[in-house]
């Protein structure tokens, strides 16, 4: 029940939260385990009756299950590539599946072993469902460190893959076994069902996912218009994906077989498809804020998670010695059982895969060790009753659920305090933290630039009389001292090395700039949404071909197969809605005018810069091969595009008509907020003059 202490606990822990993040660097402790610490601390101060309110906010299944996760899972999913999954389908299925069983094996049977030998009767069912809640890894404390300490982007994904998805298997796992602990275990019929639910529910998880994912992502493109209802889609898209997934388990029976589906993995692929297939649908002002709310949400859930795990740790009997020991014995478990479920899974893995594919034994390390848990085993903890009862039962005067969540916390404990803090120096150690030599060389003119555009604006604020003469050449000296050192390493690395990483960085950079000016013309409807996405793709193909290495990528590539929601989605299109040939010529004109502009914006980009710096920041044969391509570029799709023109004068003076009058929008809405901004319209009129325009 919601009461005004439970609404204070709340607001004073999210206030912590926010503080706790610069507290915690000040100690050097990651933000989740100093979240922790500070719940302990509240727990302890709750003992004292004027801050007892704080007792009043309770983690519940309820609460976690329906508000928090689904929270956490859409904000790590909508964020994911969905190619680069895909690129690493097979780990990524392998740790989270396979690792998963392993490792729920290991730990119910050597457990149960090492508790009997404590004097501890504890059934095999107990350790096994421990086993199935402890082995999902949490992704969201270890990323984080992840990225702040910069870990592989490879490995990072490969990580988080496999978070998500085990997070599924843990959950559908720990149901059948719990059925099991709840109606005991009879032979064949037991695994034959227990095998069929796990089945129904990955799968029909799935199957659910996608359509819901699909069906959101065709209403936020039906709202693009209005960024607020576009916004409000994605929120309700988490929660009723999640929310559906269990009504509709709890419901649904085929004769006496109760059809569960995973809320997780409907979320889970829901949330993907609309970060992947999605995303280009949402208004580009409302894009940006859609990934800060949810970065926002994401920060408030496990903020609350952490602390109220703190809380909890206050109410574990840590003064029974028997609690002790078998706490002290899981925790050894757990870590081996982690260590089994990656070794040999990635080792069978590299066997049968290409080099570059195989997973660095590095990387395993990081990955055994890495493996953090979190919200999800304290919600599953949470779900089994409280009133569970096993005949015979006597271990140390708690209750079974007792017994597992002291077991789930002191795990929780250990990963957080023993291996969060340790990763950076375990990162440093293997030398995972270290910059790639295409890094580096980004690094340093990335560098030149900045101090580059600086001091050309520093010289343009002084001629305006915006900064004095004095403070100028001060500021300009120290610009160009930085500048003159970063344009020097440009070239030692570019002589350093075999391949020419200054070509390859700068080719990046223009694809970024194409992608950019691209945006911006989607936003304004200058090029429609399956241009848009045929653009995209192969400008995404060119851009990862090149990271690879390969400066002579197929320029008349548009998708490898590897954007499976794009697939799925024209071959859908393909069959209800097929484009007739005039959407096909417009199609064609659209495309090569946007090539064209864009090609043109990255020629003036990199035109902006004079050529004496230019050739400093990016190397002389780098630039001159730039500029060159693009050149080329520009010139083959103008041509491409009057030819079109030409041979279908009526669409396209048609469509080049609609265009311009896009453009023209774009100029009014352009100066309708600028004068807005300078307070020019009132906010009433301002509305009334942007309806105005729309029309």
């Amino acid at each position: 029940m919601l009461s005004a202490p439970t609404v204070l606990a709340i607001f004073s822990m999210l206030a912590l939260s926010s503080l706790a993040v610069f507290w915690a660097k000040r100690v050097k402790l990651p933000h989740t385990v100093f979240l922790v610490l500070m719940g302990i601390g509240l727990g302890v101060l709750a003992e004292i009756p004027f801050f007892e309110f704080f007792r009043e906010f309770n983690l519940t299944p309820e609460l976690l299950f329906f508000l928090l996760l689904p929270t956490l899972i859409f904000e790590s999913a909508y964020s994911m590539k969905a190619r680069r999954l895909v690129e690493d389908t097979k780990i990524v299925l392998l740790l989270s599946i396979l690792s998963l069983l392993v490792s729920t094996a290991v730990i119910g049977t050597l457990l149960y072993g090492v508790l009997a030998l404590l004097g501890l009767t504890v059934p095999l069912t107990i350790t096994l469902l421990f086993g199935a809640l402890i082995s999902a890894t949490d992704p969201v404390a270890v990323l984080a460190l992840f990225k702040e300490y910069g870990a592989p982007r490879r490995l990072s994904l490969i990580f988080e893959g496999e978070s998500l998805f085990n997070d599924a298997t843990s959950v559908a796992l720990f149901f059948v076994v719990l059925e099991v602990v709840l109606f005991g275990y009879h032979g064949f019929e037991t695994v034959g069902m227990g095998v069929l639910s796990f089945t129904v529910m990955m799968v029909g998880g799935v199957l659910f996912g996608a359509l819901m994912g699909g069906i959101f992502s065709k209403l936020v493109g039906l709202t693009r218009e209005n960024p607020t209802a576009s916004i409000t889609l994605t929120i309700v898209l988490a929660h009723a994906t999640f929310i559906a997934s269990e009504m509709i388990s709890s419901h649904l029976h085929i004769g006496d077989f109760e059809v569960r589906l995973s809320s997780i993995i409907a979320t889970t692929v829901a949330s993907l498809i609309m970060g992947n297939y999605g995303r280009p649908k949402i208004h580009p002002k409302a894009e940006e804020f859609v990934e800060g709310l949810w970065g926002q949400f994401a920060f408030m859930a496990n903020s609350l998670i952490f602390i109220l795990i703190g809380i909890l740790f206050v109410d574990v009997p840590w003064t029974n010695p028997i609690i002790l020991m078998a706490i002290g014995a899981t925790i050894l478990i757990v870590a081996f059982a982690r260590s089994v479920s990656i070794y040999p899974v990635v080792g069978v893995f590299n066997f049968f895969s290409k080099k570059e594919d195989r997973v660095p034994r590095s990387w395993q390390h990081l990955l055994s060790w890495g493996s953090l848990r979190g919200a999800l085993a304290v919600t599953m903890v949470l779900m089994i009753p409280a009133d569970l009862s096993i005949p015979g039962w006597t271990v140390a005067s708690v209750t079974p659920h007792e017994f597992i969540l002291a077991l789930t916390v002191g795990c929780i404990f250990a990963t957080l305090f023993i291996k969060a803090t340790t990763i950076q120096s375990m990162m440093r150690k293997l030398h995972l933290d270290e910059l790639t030599e295409i890094e580096k060389i980004e690094q340093v003119e990335a560098t030149a630039l900045i101090h580059h555009e600086v001091s050309e604006r520093l010289k343009q604020y002084t001629s305006r009389g915006y900064i004095s003469e004095e403070i100028a050449a001060k500021l300009l000296k120290d610009h160009s001292t930085e500048y003159e050192k970063a344009s020097k390493m440009v070239s030692e690395l570019s002589g350093k090395t075999k391949d020419n990483l200054s070509l390859r960085a700068l080719r990046m950079y223009a694809i970024g700039i194409e992608k950019k000016y691209l945006k911006e013309l989607y936003h304004y409807n200058e090029v429609n949404e399956r241009v848009f996405r045929r653009i995209n793709g192969k400008l995404t193909l060119q851009l990862e071909a090149i990271e690879r290495g390969e400066l002579e990528p197929d320029m008349s590539m548009h998708t490898d197969g590897k954007d499976i929601f794009e697939m799925l989605a024209f071959w859908i299109k393909g069959i209800t809605n097929p484009l007739t040939a005039t959407e096909k010529i417009q199609d064609e004109y659209m495309y090569y005018r946007a090539q064209t502009i864009i090609s043109r914006k990255v020629l003036k980009t990199l035109s902006s810069i004079d050529e004496e710096s230019a050739r400093s920041i990016f190397t002389q044969d780098a630039l001159t091969h730039v500029l060159g391509l693009y050149e080329k570029f520009k010139t083959q799709s103008d041509k491409k595009m009057s030819s079109t023109f030409e041979a279908n004068t009526e669409i396209c003076a048609d469509v080049a008509y609609k265009l311009a009058l896009s453009g023209v929008s774009k100029i009014e809405e352009t100066v309708l907020e600028e004068i807005y901004e300078q307070e020019f319209v009132t906010p009433k009129l301002f509305l009334a003059m942007q309806e105005e325009f729309k029309k």
